[in-house]
């Protein structure tokens, strides 16, 4: 194993890790709001969306992360859109995401109980607030699980946006493969590089989840 090669190249990893968390950040945002969304549009029971949303969910889920960029990055600008790199991967991991999170809101707003619902309308709570601070609430308490595996897994497919000309971990790794031939330094590095990012993250969805479960008990 070569240390000098590693703490030579360590900056370039550094760097691409904070594309790479920004890029997680953006992509998991968007698909936690989609899923909000898509809960909101069957507890309001908009008959004409609702199709849509399931539609969505199907194609979102049979469909590879991987097909979804290439149609993204070379197949919109076909049709005259034009995105960056960028753009295509956080769009990508968003509609990917969207859909696991739409189902794992839709599990949590099934378990809350029709009596709940009922005695909110009966103190006079709107539809909003019943939404806002009976519904949503509970919901999220009992899905966070199935949510906190999808964060862990959108920040592993991450690792697939090099195939769009991402300067991510993966990409860097490659290059330095490519152009060295320091492949166990380079594999070491980008290990290395997911397990500082990802595990930190998965403990304290851990932590969260323990607390959540706590306070429901």
């Amino acid at each position: 194993m070569d240390f000098e090669f590693i703490k030579e190249f360590s900056p370039m990893f550094l760097k691409a890790a904070i594309l790479t968390l920004n890029l997680a950040f953006w992509g998991i945002l968007l698909s936690v709001i989609i899923g909000i969304i898509c809960m909101a549009i069957k507890f309001y029971k908009i008959k004409f969306l609702i199709p849509v949303i399931n539609g969505y969910i199907e194609l979102s889920r049979n469909t590879p992360l991987l097909i979804q960029l290439f149609f993204l990055y070379y197949g919109l600008p076909k049709l005259g859109i034009n995105l960056s790199s960028f753009a295509c991967a956080v769009i990508g991991l968003a509609f990917l995401g969207g859909s696991y999170m739409a189902e794992s809101f839709r599990l949590g707003h099934e378990s809350v109980k029709t009596s709940q619902i009922e005695a909110g309308l009966s103190i006079g709570l709107s539809q909003n607030q019943l939404l806002a601070y009976v519904v949503t609430p509970q919901a999220f308490s009992v899905a966070l699980p199935s949510i906190s595996a999808n964060i862990i897994f959108l920040l592993k497919e991450t690792s697939i946006v090099s195939i769009v000309a991402l300067a991510d971990l993966v990409y860097v790794a490659k290059d330095l493969i490519g152009l060295y031939y320091k492949t166990d330094e380079a594999l070491f590095m980008l290990v290395v590089s997911y397990l500082i990012i990802i595990l930190p993250i998965s403990l304290a969805l851990t932590w969260l989840e323990k607390r959540m479960k706590r306070a429901r008990s």
